[in-house]
């Protein structure tokens, strides 16, 4: 839940942003009318705002495949420790029996 509150919170700061550069943007076009004026800031706070949607589809993307490549290498690291530890396992094992073998004859 507070994820989904921080992401909200993120979004609105984001739109502020967005319509605070589009004020910015059509400051110096004195010659625009009101209704211009709010057009172009309108179509240049969408712009903005379609552009940071697309770049939080490519984030969320790429750790959706960031995490499933982390997951499966650490699969394969899990394996191999395991296969170390029962080689290891199995030598010692091996080499204390042998041990136990000579020492009783």
């Amino acid at each position: 839940m507070s994820n989904q509150v921080e992401g909200y919170l993120l979004w609105q700061a984001r739109v502020a942003e967005s319509e605070q550069r589009a004020r910015e943007f059509t400051a110096p076009m004195d010659w625009l009318t009101t209704s211009q004026r709010v057009a172009i800031e309108r179509a240049y706070t969408a712009d903005s705002l379609r552009r940071a949607r697309a770049d939080l589809e490519h984030i969320v993307t790429r750790c959706a495949s960031l995490r499933a490549e982390y997951e499966h290498r650490y699969r394969q690291l899990r394996r191999h420790c395991l296969a170390w530890t029962l080689t290891v396992g199995t030598a010692l094992t091996t080499v204390t029996t042998a041990l136990g073998f000579l020492r009783t004859r």
